[in-house]
C-alpha cells in the first residue's frame, strides 16, 4: 500500500552520476527559493533556546550532525550546537533521558524502546527526522568464513549471501559438543540486532539458542574480532571496512542487501523537550534536512568523507570511510570493491522522513524476539514516537516535497518507483527483503505470526485484542 572531490575510477563516476540523478528526482516540486525559505531562523528570534548539546556515536551516519555543525547549517538557523562524541548507545539514551544531552543520534528503534520502557526506565521519546538509510553490514572472521566456505560453497556463492552455510557450521559444532559461537551487535534494540537475527533466522538459525549474542560498542568491534573474542558482528561503517582493511575479517552481507533502503538512525528527543521547545526543534529539523540534501549532492560527498574521518569525529582513514560513502564496498581483502551506490543514502528516497510503518516494523521485531512482553497497540505506539506531523511542518517551511501518508509497504519493489502520495512526486528506491518476504502495515499480526523462528512472549490472541 502507499498510505504509505570525485575519485577518478569509472565505478565511482557511475555512483556519482546515479547520486546526482536521484537527488534531482527527489527535488521535483521543490520550492525554487529553497535556501531563502530558511531565513526566518537566520537569527535567534522566536527560538525558545539556542544553546544545545547533541550526542553522536562515531559512525559514518553521524554525518548529518557533523556536517550541520561544520558547514554552519545550525548557525544559519540561529542555533549554537555542541556535537558530543559518546562511548555507547546506552550513554546517549541515558543522557538524553535525564537532560544531560538535549537530543542525539539514535538507532531507529531506540525512541520506541525508550517510550515503552524496553531495557530501561520508561521515558516518552520522539523522533521527527530519519538521519539515513542503510549503512550496516555483517562481518565474520577469516576462520569462520573458511569454515562456511568448506561447509557449503554453493551457499557462499549466492548474492545476496544467505546464512545457510553458517547453519551447517553451527550444526557441526553442536554435533561435536563445541560451545556456541559468539556474535556481536551494538545494542539490544538496534537495527543491527534485528538485521543479524533476521538474516540468521531466515536460514533456520535461532539466535537465542544456537549462538551467543552480545553487545559491543561500534568502535570496539574490530579489536574484539582481532582478539578472537567474537566470531562475527553486525555494525555500521566504517567498522566493517576496517576489519577488511586490516585483513582480519570478511563481509558476508550488507543491510542494504538484507532489506533495500531500510531505515537506520534517527534524531531523538524526550517528548517533553519537543513540547517545551517546538520552534527550536523545528529549526533543528530544517537545518538537518538542508544538511542531508547538501550531503547527497555528488559534488559534496568527498568533503563529507574528509570531514567525518577526522579524529574528533569518526577517527578512521579517509580511504576506509570513502569506500561506502562514495558508492563502492569491499567485502574481502583479496577482492575488488563492488558497486553499492545506495550503501549510504541521506536525502534521496525520502530518506529524512520518519515513516510510521518503519516504526511498526521495528515493533514487530521487538515482539518477535520477546523484548515486548505485554500486548500493545502497535499503530498507536508508532504514531506517538514517529512524528510525521512535525516533519511536515519543517518540510513545508523549506518548500521541499514530503510524503502525505504515514505508511508504505516494504518488499514489493525491486526497481525504482515514484511516490505519488506526496506534496510533489518523490523518486523512491527498491525496498526488497533478501528472503522475498513482504511487510504490509495493514496486516501486522499476520506478519508477526508468519515467522517460523521467534521468541515471542506475547500470545497472538492477546495481541489481536489490542490491534483489532
Amino acid at each position: 500500500m502507499n498510505d504509505q572531490k570525485q575519485p577518478g575510477n569509472p565505478s565511482r563516476r557511475r555512483f556519482l552520476g546515479a547520486l546526482a540523478a536521484g537527488a534531482g528526482a527527489i527535488t521535483l516540486g521543490t520550492h525554487p527559493d529553497f535556501f531563502r525559505a530558511a531565513a526566518w531562523a537566520g537569527g535567534a528570534e522566536g527560538l525558545e533556546r539556542t544553546k544545545l548539546s547533541l550526542g553522536f556515536i562515531p559512525l559514518t551516519d553521524c554525518a548529518p550532525l557533523v556536517m550541520a555543525y561544520e558547514k554552519g547549517y545550525f548557525r544559519k538557523y540561529g542555533l549554537d550546537v555542541t556535537v558530543a562524541k559518546e562511548a555507547s548507545w546506552a550513554n546517549i539514551r541515558d543522557k538524553v533521558s535525564v537532560g544531560e544531552l538535549d537530543g542525539g543520534h539514535m538507532l531507529a528503534g531506540m525512541p520506541i524502546a525508550a517510550s515503552l520502557g524496553v531495557g530501561a526506565t520508561r521515558r516518552p521519546t520522539v523522533t521527527a527526522f530519519s538521519m539515513d538509510l542503510n549503512g550496516n553490514a555483517i562481518t565474520v572472521s577469516n576462520d569462520l568464513y573458511d569454515r562456511m566456505l568448506e561447509a557449503d560453497p554453493e551457499a557462499m556463492a549466492e548474492r545476496p549471501m544467505t546464512a545457510r552455510a553458517l547453519k551447517k557450521v553451527i550444526d557441526a559444532d553442536k554435533a561435536a559438543g563445541r560451545e556456541p559461537m559468539t556474535f556481536a551487535m551494538v545494542f539490544p534494540v538496534s537495527t543491527h540486532n534485528y538485521e543479524l537475527r533476521y538474516w540468521m533466522a531466515a536460514a533456520g538459525i535461532d539466535p537465542d539458542q544456537d549462538i551467543r549474542l552480545i553487545v559491543i560498542p561500534p568502535p570496539q568491534m574490530v579489536a574484539n574480532l582481532r582478539a578472537r573474542n567474537i566470531d562475527g558482528y553486525c555494525v555500521g561503517e566504517p567498522w566493517n571496512e576496517r576489519a577488511v582493511d586490516a585483513g582480519i575479517g570478511r563481509v558476508v552481507i550488507t543491510n542494504y542487501e538484507i532489506w533495500n533502503n531500510n531505515p537506520e538512525k534517527v534524531l531523538g528527543f524526550n517528548q517533553d523537550w519537543v513540547e517545551r521547545y517546538p520552534t527550536t526543534h523545528k529549526a533543528l529539523l530544517m537545518a538537518l534536512i538542508e544538511t542531508n540534501r547538501w550531503m547527497d549532492d555528488p559534488a559534496n560527498r568527498m568533503e563529507v568523507v574528509e570531514t567525518i574521518s577526522q579524529r574528533r569525529w569518526v577517527n578512521a582513514p579517509v580511504d576506509v570511510v570513502k569506500m561506502s560513502m562514495t558508492g563502492t564496498f569491499k567485502y574481502a581483502p583479496d577482492e575488488e570493491p563492488r558497486q553499492l551506490p545506495d550503501f549510504n543514502v541521506f536525502y534521496r528516497y525520502a530518506a529524512t522522513f520518519p515513516w510510521r510503518s518503519h516504526a511498526e516494523w521495528f515493533l514487530t521485531q521487538m515482539i518477535r524476539w520477546g523484548q515486548v512482553e505485554t500486548p500493545i497497540d502497535i499503530r498507536a505506539e508508532a504514531a506517538r514516537v514517529y512524528r510525521t506531523d512535525l516533519y511536515r511542518e519543517a518540510a513545508r517551511a523549506l518548500g521541499i516535497a514530503y510524503p502525505t501518508v504515514d505508511h508504505k509497504t516494504e518488499g514489493d519493489r525491486a526497481e525504482p518507483w515514484m511516490l505519488e502520495a506526496a506534496s510533489a512526486p518523490i523518486a523512491m528506491g527498491p525496498d526488497r527483503f533478501f528472503d522475498g518476504n513482504r511487510f504490509d502495515p495493514t496486516d501486522l499480526l499476520a506478519y508477526i505470526d508468519g515467522f517460523a523462528v521467534h521468541n515471542r512472549k506475547v500470545a497472538m490472541a492477546d495481541l489481536a485484542a489490542m490491534n483489532a
